[in-house]
């Protein structure tokens, strides 16, 4: 037993993921101070001046160009930071708790719960607005739910699974520029008319990153209670939504608790018809509660499970 603390205590790759957790639950960075709502900001003013109103491939290609003025720097940055730092373990713990992103998603599903729960649709409409790109001013209280569950469900997924999916790859550096990635995709969303087809390019290489963390954390969700009937739910609905990734996570987590998710959604006063994914039941404010559970105690698997596996890898625990 003393050897095996010893391991874990000279594995830095693992004190540092744990202690950006803690520090997480601890002293989560408010999300009008942390880094990446700077830089959302700049990325929508970066559209702003070079989205213009051009034919499908040149907008592509400044789509495409934008991102890279937006990235390469940013990588090139940190890779040369990396060496120059008195303490690595430091460097990456910092780059970790801004990658990581677990607290905020929490709070903002217990917001939602809270307003769902007193019928305050005004209030839930308004906290959930940030959050996402779709129109929130008209939905009802069936669009609510679905919006507020589909948000919880890939803000869990995105800012807390594959952000610690691609720190076990690349370290701190990998999961910060995974989460600038993952914004830009976000600022840019070509679900919204003025950024279609301008922010295609980005939102391809999210998919190509969330491939695999997410079909993983599905196949995580899927265990246990009704683990067949998930199973059937994804091979026959996950090919009729647009993301191969979040796909299978939002059946997942539908097909669980029964849940109808996808549906219409609004975007800048246009109707986009999406899939109906998931089960059959309207998410409440108990049905949100529900999905917060599932998800809270499948992400401190997933700890788990990559805990030990970094510590076979780094230690041979």
């Amino acid at each position: 037993m003393e050897d095996f603390f010893k391991h874990i205590y000279s594995n830095g790759t693992l004190l540092v993921m744990w202690g950006a957790i803690l520090f997480n639950f601890l002293l989560p960075i408010p999300r009008s101070a942390h880094p990446m709502t700077l830089w959302h900001k700049f990325a929508e003013l970066l559209a702003d001046k070079v989205n213009r109103n051009s034919s499908h491939s040149q907008s592509l290609i400044s789509g495409t160009l934008a991102w890279t003025v937006m990235c390469l720097p940013a990588i090139a940055v940190l890779i040369a930071l990396k060496p120059l730092v008195w303490q690595s373990h430091m460097f990456e713990l910092a780059l970790l708790i801004l990658a990581l992103d677990w607290r905020n998603n929490e709070k903002l599903a217990s917001h939602l719960i809270t307003a769902l729960s007193k019928d305050d649709k005004q209030h839930a409409r308004a906290i959930l607005q940030p959050f996402v790109n779709r129109e929130t001013a008209t939905l009802s209280q069936l669009g609510l739910g679905k919006a507020s569950a589909e948000t919880i469900i890939m803000g869990y997924g995105r800012n807390v699974v594959c952000v610690l999916f691609w720190y076990a790859l690349l370290g701190g550096v990998g999961a910060f520029l995974y989460r600038l990635i993952s914004e830009l995709a976000r600022a840019w969303s070509p679900s919204r008319q003025e950024c279609s087809p301008f922010g295609i390019p980005s939102v391809k290489i999210l998919a190509v990153l969330d491939f695999i963390p997410l079909r993983v954390f599905a196949a995580l969700i899927s265990l246990g209670h009704r683990f067949m009937m998930t199973l059937q739910l994804i091979r026959m609905q996950s090919s009729s939504w647009p993301l191969p990734g979040p796909s299978w996570l939002l059946i997942a987590v539908g097909g669980k608790l029964q849940l109808s998710l996808g549906g219409p959604a609004i975007y800048n006063k246009r109707k986009s018809i999406r899939a109906k994914i998931g089960g059959r039941i309207a998410p409440s404010a108990i049905h949100l509660a529900q999905v917060q559970k599932l998800l809270a105690w499948k992400s401190f698997a997933w700890i788990l499970l990559q805990s030990i596996t970094l510590g076979f890898i780094y230690q041979g625990i």
